[in-house]
This record gives C-alpha cells, structure tokens and sequence, in this order.
C-alpha cells in the first residue's frame, strides 16, 4: 500500500516538474516581451538604487541630529546607499541577463 503511495507521489511530482519545465522553455522560446517590461524593469532598477540611497540619507540625518559632529554622517550614508543601490541594481539586472540567455541557475 505504502509503495503504490510513494509511486503515486513521485508520479505527480514527474507531471509537475514537467509542466513547469515546458511552461519555462516556452516562455524563452517567445522572446515577446513589450514595452511595458521594459518600463517595469526599468523601474525595478530605479527603486533598487533610490531605496538604499533614501534610508542612507535618513539614517544619516539622524546620526548627525543625534551626535553632532565635524565629520558628516549624511554624506557618507548618502554614498554607501548610491553604492549599495548600484551594487542592486547590477545585481537585477545580471539576473535578468542570465535568464534571458538561458544561463540562469533554475
């Protein structure tokens, strides 16, 4: 009883994954990607850049209310959260890349 059980999970879980699979290789095989995607990526990548840009600012506008000091701590905060949104944003968009030429790690 328990054998034919295993057999009937293994069975949907093959139907599954071959859905899946075919759902992949046809949605590459289109290649019919509108304008729209192209505005929604690049809007992905706008924010990816402008959220740790803007909680780098605050967080250093705080530091410096906080503990006055000669060095500016918004400046600095404003420069790493630039660097960590560029770092994102290459990050997406080589994500994006690697999917598009198949290379992506599924």
């Amino acid at each position: 009883m328990s054998g034919e059980r295993e057999q009937e999970r293994m069975q949907r879980r093959t139907t599954m994954i071959e859905r899946t699979a075919s759902r992949k290789l046809r949605a590459r095989s289109e290649k019919r990607q509108s304008i729209l995607f192209g505005f929604g990526m690049f809007g992905l990548i706008g924010w990816a850049v402008a959220v740790p840009t803007l909680i780098g600012v605050a967080i250093g506008i705080w530091i410096d209310r906080a503990a006055p000091s000669d060095f500016s701590w918004t400046l600095a905060l404003l420069v790493a959260g630039v660097c960590i949104g560029c770092w994102n944003a290459w990050f997406w968009i080589n994500q994006e890349r690697r999917d598009e030429i198949g290379d992506g790690r599924d």
